[in-house]
């Protein structure tokens, strides 16, 4: 990714329904800093016409697309968290595409700022799936214990524990994913609790 001369890119991590997007907003806020989000830059790549969904096109046909030609994600998603080898495959098209775009906007960030010491927050679920750790100054992990998970992903999604407990299963151990980053928050519970965590994260990233 981009060299690290001059800036700071901070990855946040974790598993399914540990709460990465709230702590990474509010890491933003209280620090000035530019958030990406992996995540939406993937959503982004997969609209009709994108880089990402004309890799999807080539790659799979029709299967995952509806009438008006756009991703039918409910399907995707379906098979994504139960086909293993699909899952590897989708990842192994996509992830280079989404790094490069992520790549792109923060090269783009720092030329309208070239003397600066811009600050960039990045979240990125599969980090150490994708094995990304390395472009990142310093990763902070965001845990929460598995039934706060699990309830999460059932209330987003509106699905249920067995589905939620399957797609968790599809990514690292939040656990394993603690033990290899620089910093953890815990956001298992009340999130004045969390924002006391991610306020002295801040201190020690910047």
């Amino acid at each position: 990714m981009v060299q690290q001369t001059q800036r700071s890119l901070v990855a946040i991590t974790g598993g399914m329904g540990s709460g990465k997007s709230s702590v990474a907003a509010y890491l933003c806020e209280i620090s000035g800093a530019r958030g990406l989000s992996a995540d939406s830059v993937c959503r982004q790549l997969l609209e009709p016409g994108a880089s990402g969904w004309l890799a999807v096109r080539k790659v799979f046909g029709g299967r995952f697309f509806l009438a008006d030609q756009r991703l039918d994600r409910p399907k995707l998603r379906k098979v994504l968290f139960e086909d293993y080898a699909f899952r590897q495959a989708l990842n192994t098209l996509l992830h280079p595409l989404i790094r490069n775009e992520i790549t792109c906007l923060i090269e783009e960030e720092m030329a309208h700022f070239p003397q600066a010491q811009v600050r960039f927050v990045v979240e990125v679920p599969l980090l150490y799936e994708a094995h990304w750790d390395h472009d990142f100054s310093q990763i902070v992990v965001v845990y929460a214990d598995k039934k706060t998970c699990l309830s999460r992903i059932m209330l987003r999604d509106q699905i249920s524990e067995a589905e939620a407990e399957k797609a968790t299963e599809t990514q690292m151990p939040s656990l394993a994913k603690a033990l290899l980053a620089q910093h953890v928050i815990d956001n298992s519970g009340a999130w004045s609790d969390t924002c006391l965590q991610v306020l002295h994260v801040r201190q020690l990233l910047w």
